[in-house]
């Protein structure tokens, strides 16, 4: 039996990136008010303390310099963790992380590794307006090269950040801001890793299968509590990891349920639901009972109003109307 404690999201960064930087020398910390402040959303509090200025760095207020000083230090032997406050500003830094980050360890033939994560945070419901509140996973996982993890609990916050920091590869690790401050069972071993690129059914059922990830999953689940009271069994599957998504468990789901919807708080077009729509319809046709149907942010920037941004985004009222209308039920 593993040994866990209770913590918040949070706590679970924080205790991830100090166990690495225990165990490994060359792990550092770069970004704005990552030190004393620890970071916009206090998730590196507790570091600085644990590890000083030498391994904790406040930058400038320069996304572009951050990154680059992250990937400079990845090739020449660091594990950088570097964080951009807002997943919104990464478009100050997209050319670093797009043409350079990306593309680096290809264009040298292998000669080098980029062990670097690029920490940040994203997601509404803060009412921080449309310049702060968006959710652009899709940007990077559109980009060869990166892999973009999501996680949605504590526990997978520790175990993902963790394998994340040893990966050889560039990882872009998106954290909700409104995720936290929610609590759950951690696991303490300091070896305790996730893989990445692995999903994770965390709520068998046999009707309908529901892949989601982040917050979302959160309320994914609460819509499938709330339809299984009314005899409806949803299968709820934690992406996890958005880039490279793990279709074998979406489609070994499939084969149960044959119908199956996608919820994300990304902006329906052109999103994470678009594209698993597309792999499901080139890899598991045959086991669709009906169209795949998504359930994503309305296409507007997001809202300063609270009112009209509860209404922009995903819910688990909206969630259960779609399961049921895929259903046919009322």
């Amino acid at each position: 039996m593993t040994a866990t404690t209770e913590m918040t999201y949070r706590q679970a960064i924080a205790l991830a990136m100090m166990e690495e930087m225990e165990l490994d020398p060359t792990v550092l910390l770069l970004g704005e008010d990552v030190g004393c402040f620890g970071g916009a959303m206090a998730a590196s509090k507790g570091v600085f303390d644990k590890f000083g200025p030498k391994r904790v760095i406040d930058t400038p207020i320069s996304e572009a310099a951050i990154i680059g000083a992250g990937l400079g230090a990845a090739i020449t032997g660091l594990r950088p963790i570097v964080e951009i406050m807002f997943i919104d500003f990464t478009g100050v830094c997209m050319d670093q992380i797009a043409n350079q980050v990306a593309k680096v360890r290809y264009m040298l033939g292998g000669q080098v590794s980029v062990p670097l994560v690029i920490r940040t945070q994203g997601g509404a419901g803060k009412s921080y307006a449309a310049q702060h509140s968006q959710s652009l996973e899709v940007w990077f996982a559109a980009i060869p090269g990166l892999k973009v993890v999501m996680p949605a609990t504590p526990a997978d916050a520790k175990g993902l950040l963790k394998s994340a920091i040893r990966s050889n590869d560039p990882v872009l690790f998106i954290e909700h801001k409104l995720l936290y401050g929610e609590k759950g069972q951690v696991p303490t071993d300091v070896q305790f890793l996730l893989p990445l690129g692995k999903a994770e059914v965390v709520r068998p059922g046999r009707d309908v299968t529901i892949v989601s990830y982040s917050r979302q999953l959160l309320m994914s689940l609460s819509a499938a509590q709330a339809l299984a009271a009314n005899g409806i069994d949803c299968e709820v599957i934690d992406l996890r990891t958005i880039s490279p998504p793990d279709m074998d468990t979406i489609l070994a789901s499939l084969e149960k349920t044959g119908r199956l919807l996608v919820v994300e708080e990304g902006h329906k077009s052109f999103g994470v639901g678009a594209e698993l729509s597309a792999r499901v319809m080139e890899q598991g046709f045959d086991l669709l009972e009906g169209p795949v149907r998504r359930v994503a942010t309305l296409d507007t920037p997001i809202p300063f109003s609270p009112v009209l941004e509860k209404a922009a985004i995903p819910n688990p009222d909206k969630i259960a109307a779609a399961v049921k209308d895929m259903l046919g039920a009322t």
